[in-house]
């Protein structure tokens, strides 16, 4: 079969499409490969269409199929199979064999894997999985500390200054000021008084910053980038951050915050929700109201009493605190939250909706800068 198209379609559907023709020695490697993640699906024999690779090997194991996979398909399509292998399929030996652990690349993905499934590894292997921990993480600081950096560069003030550098010719004074000398003749300019600015930074005051962070399952890209942002947030001038989780009991992680590895080390992920609690526990951290932002990253569905955090969310808004209820908080903000509760939440001035971490860290420093 040479056609790509007619292969593709060959491997989604399997030997009920041998009709279509053969497969080369690498299609059939992927035909195994798709075969062995999604041939377990229970719906296939539901439909009585039941998909089985046809020329590749018999049986693979966990590491032969990673091996495989990182060999066949592209990177996009590999983080997508490891996905849907421990997500889908609860293949918990993707992020729990030790064999797998110190070869497989690491990705968001099995990032992801590792913080649902630590709870299952002994200490050794533990060891092991943090090396994922550690690679993404690093990966997502570089891009993020960047963007907070380019959030708060702009907060500057521009002053006279008596020191003449290059980089700091005020273009616009200067042309002002010589306007005087303008000669129509020669169409010329000429400066007999140039001027300078210096450049200082605007005096903020301090503000408290407060994330807290729901670790219900269905939340791990919001408080994977939670530990990320705050960690940036940690030590800007102006920002005082205060890292909280919560599911029914409420975990200040704070004094982890410098070290975001550590601190994903230590979420638990699962178990009900109480944001009621949370939000009293952070409105008790609040020192300044008018110069606090607390933000409550959750899918607002509530386990405790939704009308208690109605009326804590309230409390906070009218002593003057700014309240953001995000309902994801990662690079695609998609969000999907309880849509009854936002609205109760936004009726009461909380502003609703969903960020990046970029544009979280661009409003912090918005509200600073002031």
């Amino acid at each position: 079969m040479t056609d790509p198209d007619l292969e593709r379609w060959r491997l989604v559907l399997g030997t009920p499409a041998s009709a279509m023709g053969g497969l080369n020695a690498d299609a059939a490697r992927r035909d195994a490969a798709l075969d062995w993640l999604y041939g377990r699906d229970g719906d296939l024999d539901r439909r009585d269409v039941r998909r089985t690779g046809g020329d590749g090997p018999s049986t693979l194991t966990t590491v032969d199929w990673l091996n495989d996979i990182n060999q066949l398909f592209p990177q996009a399509t590999v983080e997508r199979l490891q996905r849907d292998a421990v997500e889908r399929y609860e293949i918990t030996d993707v992020v729990t064999d030790p064999e797998v652990l110190r070869t497989v690349e690491p990705n968001p993905a099995l990032l992801r894997a590792v913080l649902q499934t630590k709870h299952l590894m002994n200490p050794e292997v533990l060891k092991l999985a943090r090396r994922i921990v550690e690679a993404v993480v690093r990966n997502l600081l570089a891009t993020m500390q960047t963007e907070v950096r380019a959030a708060f560069s702009g907060a500057r003030a521009r002053r006279p200054s008596r020191w003449k550098q290059a980089r700091d010719f005020d273009v616009t004074r200067t042309l002002r000021a010589n306007l005087g000398h303008y000669r129509p003749d020669e169409k010329r300019l000429y400066i007999e008084t140039p001027h300078f600015f210096s450049r200082t930074r605007k005096h903020v005051e301090q503000w408290q910053v407060i994330l807290l962070v729901d670790q219900s399952g269905s939340m791990v890209d919001s408080v994977i980038h939670s530990a990320v942002t705050a960690a940036c947030l940690w030590g800007l001038p102006g920002v005082r951050t205060h890292l909280i989780a919560f599911d029914t009991e409420v975990v200040d992680l704070t004094g982890e915050v410098d070290d975001p590895v550590e601190l994903l080390m230590k979420v638990q992920l699962g178990g009900g929700t109480d944001i009621a609690k949370a939000v009293r526990y952070g409105a008790a951290l609040v020192e300044q109201p008018r110069r606090t932002i607390v933000a409550i990253i959750s899918d607002f569905y509530e386990g405790g009493s939704v009308a208690t955090l109605i009326r804590s969310v309230r409390e906070l808004v009218e002593q003057g605190s700014k309240v953001l209820c995000l309902a994801a908080l990662d690079s695609s903000a998609n969000p999907a939250y309880d849509r009854d509760t936002g609205q109760r939440l936004a009726d009461v001035g909380a502003a609703v909706g969903a960020m990046t971490p970029g544009e979280l860290a661009a409003f912090v420093a918005e509200q600073v800068s002031r």
